[in-house]
């Protein structure tokens, strides 16, 4: 399967290629259209693929065979193979009907509990209407890493002994920390920022890593981040996430991508500290 990119890049709103999540506007975006077929239903990782430092095996690929792709749209599906199997339609252009078909079809075809659709809007959208949406944010370090922190934040490993982490990421387990917490205890990840009340851990943002990217920038990769809801309101998640800032620009990154739910507190959190939205990307049940 080639991809035409005078095809694909004049309706791509928002750069993300699928099984790799958001890229940097300025990576060969053709090349890793390219690399994910190339690789489709091996298990293996491209080398920039921030996901392999979770698992030995890539469980989600491209269904090449079901490829949809002319001057008017291009359908990729997607099969996740993790807690039940996932269909998913990346829809560049138009064709969202098509795209909830054809999940459908396929997640009977594979025998999957899900069927999803997910499309793009460019950063020239209003956002605020969109539900489902997450925002696509860039924070670039040309400029520098911004504001210091303007309250202590401490890697995990020196703050001390007793100081709940477990417990706070029991509470947060929907946030993904209880999962973090798990490969810190393996040390499988980077470091863990902190911050304590009373001397108790009330937030944390981690784990702190870094990956050349496809073009071979160093980006700052995406952190699970949560301040433990009794304690919000204090600033600790923004001096969290200027520590983190700080963190990665010491190391050399150039830039950093993640996503925010549409309207949440990270959301609002990244518009005051100056990020760039690339767009919104709404993944809805076909």
């Amino acid at each position: 399967m080639r991809f035409r990119w005078d095809w694909i890049g004049p309706v791509m709103a928002v750069p993300y290629v699928p099984t790799l999540g958001p890229a940097h506007p300025g990576e060969p975006l053709s090349d890793l259209f390219a690399a994910v077929v190339a690789v489709a239903g091996t298990g293996r990782f491209l080398p920039h693929d921030k996901d392999r430092r979770w698992s030995g095996r890539k469980t989600e690929r491209v269904l090449v065979d079901a490829i949809e792709h002319d001057r008017r749209r291009t359908l990729v599906p997607t099969l996740l193979e993790r807690g039940g199997g996932t269909v998913r339609i990346h829809v560049y252009g138009d064709g969202l009907p098509e795209a909830a078909a054809l999940a459908r079809h396929l997640a009977d075809v594979h025998g999957t509990v899900r069927a999803q659709v997910v499309s793009f809007h460019g950063p020239g959208v209003v956002h605020e209407h969109i539900e489902n949406g997450t925002r696509v944010q860039m924070k670039d370090f040309t400029a520098g890493p911004g504001e210091r922190p303007d309250t202590l934040v401490q890697e995990h490993g020196q703050v001390p002994a007793g100081s709940g982490f477990g417990e706070f990421a029991a509470k947060l387990a929907a946030d993904g920390f209880a999962f973090l917490h798990g490969q810190m205890r393996d040390g499988k990840v980077g470091p863990v920022l902190t911050v304590l009340h009373d001397g108790r851990v009330a937030g944390a943002i981690g784990p702190m890593e870094t990956m050349p990217d496809a073009a071979g920038a160093i980006r700052l990769l995406p952190q699970y981040f949560g301040v433990l809801p009794c304690y919000r309101g204090r600033g600790y998640g923004r001096a969290l996430w200027r520590a983190a800032m700080h963190w990665g620009y010491q190391r050399g990154a150039a830039y950093q991508l993640l996503r925010t739910t549409v309207g949440g507190a990270s959301d609002r959190l990244c518009a005051t500290e100056g990020l760039t939205s690339l767009g919104v990307v709404k993944q809805v049940d076909a």
